[in-house]
């Protein structure tokens, strides 16, 4: 599945000829893109954005579910201070061990907790740890089917004024296609209508990558 629903050549123009993007970040990328599931990276406009809009809203204490080879928390942890902390959750030793080369080669190793794991036990814990509304940013890119219990739980763990980001929301466009109903289309199908008429969060679907969506709570 390509990353972006528009054609290759405006792809090519925002996310290598516009976006920032460091010789480190783009070692990571060149490395990844090599893997077997090298298609699952986020692209390099998608992590300017992520950087941009956590430094934002000043994000402190941020939350990844799904790190993969570690770009996008690559990117959010150089967006938070020095004394800032980003919990990534994966269940992937092997992927992580790439990310990890890449966190400490840019000095972000230690704002980075990698907990490898069920997301939502992950979750869980860090709302009996740290209590509700105590993080200001969270992004969402992992298994499908459980984004919307992803999504309730960052709803309880970041506060008002912070954003909750969900990767892959219009799904190489399989969202708008109404005879296809495999479970992961049908889930962020759901997920998109539902926080269209959340009144927890304003909220903003972008046409950044395979879709990026924006809610703020409230």
């Amino acid at each position: 599945m390509r990353r972006s629903l528009f054609p290759e050549d405006v792809e090519r123009y925002v996310a290598v000829e516009i976006s920032r993007e460091s010789p480190l970040e783009r070692r990571l990328r060149d490395e990844t893109h090599a893997l077997p599931m090298g298609m699952m990276q986020v692209s390099a406009d998608q992590g300017a954005l992520l950087a941009l809009l956590a430094r934002t809203v000043g994000a402190r204490r941020a939350i990844e579910i799904g790190t993969f080879t570690g770009y996008s928390a690559l990117a959010v942890a150089q967006a938070l201070p020095a004394d800032g902390k980003l919990v990534c959750c994966d269940i992937s030793e092997e992927w992580t061990g790439i990310a990890k080369r890449y966190w400490k080669e840019a000095g972000v190793d230690s704002r980075i907790d990698l907990r490898l794991g069920p997301a939502l036990a992950t979750l869980d814990a860090l709302l009996r740890d740290h209590g509700a509304n105590s993080f200001d940013f969270a992004f969402i890119d992992a298994d499908k089917t459980h984004y919307d219990r992803y999504y309730e739980s960052c709803l309880k763990l970041v506060r008002a004024g912070g954003l909750i980001l969900l990767d892959n929301m219009l799904w190489g466009g399989k969202v708008v296609q109404p005879e296809v109903h495999d479970a992961d289309t049908d889930a962020l199908r759901a997920l998109n209508a539902k926080i269209r008429d959340d009144a927890r969060v304003d909220a903003c679907l972008l046409t950044v990558g395979d879709g990026v969506m924006v809610a703020r709570k409230r």
